[in-house]
């Protein structure tokens, strides 16, 4: 693999180049992005500067590496890892100093649409969760913490709709629209 410069704030950053096609990671100083699946309409370049700076403010130490890959790829690491056998959002794996990120291409792409936001938008959104995971945070079991901080960050980075809140939003129109009525009672 040979590498070729890039300049952007950093005089480290580089781009590796793959044999045989174009260049994929963009490495800026402790963070790696790479595209298995290309997403159109967002810039490497911009995910990359991005997820710097939700590592900054999530306190995220050390090499975060992030994979934006396809459903079939972001599935098979929900069942390895998570016992889940479906895709998923955005997948996070601590390590002592970082950690990793997955990102189903296809799932931000038609939470983008759903959501009516870009999608590089959606990525930015996921990036956020998944340092906020990476950072020790748990919406499954700290009470709504994870969702104020969430939020909180999604306002000061200008993201459209926190990802914790979208979730639960949607959960809840899915449970009234699937509940049946009391027998004996109309509907208007």
């Amino acid at each position: 693999m040979s590498r070729l410069s890039l300049r952007c704030n950093s005089r480290r950053s580089r781009i590796k180049q793959r044999e045989g096609g174009p260049a994929l990671p963009f490495v800026f100083l402790t963070s790696v992005i790479i595209f298995e699946k290309p997403v159109e309409g967002s810039s490497p370049l911009g995910l990359a500067r991005f997820a710097r700076e939700a590592q900054k403010l999530t306190g995220v130490p050390g090499e975060v590496d992030i994979l934006v890959a396809g459903n079939r790829r972001i599935q098979a690491l929900n069942l390895k890892f998570r016992k889940k056998d479906r895709p998923t959002d955005v997948l996070s794996f601590p390590h002592d100093l970082g950690g990793d990120i997955a990102i189903s291409a296809d799932v931000a792409r038609q939470n983008a649409r759903r959501f009516d936001h870009e999608i590089a938008s959606e990525l930015k959104i996921l990036i956020l969760h998944g340092m906020l995971h990476l950072a020790g945070y748990d919406h499954e079991r700290d009470g709504g913490r994870m969702q104020r901080i969430e939020n909180k960050l999604r306002a000061q980075l200008k993201l459209p709709g926190a990802l914790i809140q979208r979730t639960r939003e949607s959960g809840r129109a899915k449970a009234k629209s699937t509940s049946k009525p009391a027998r004996g009672r109309r509907t208007r």
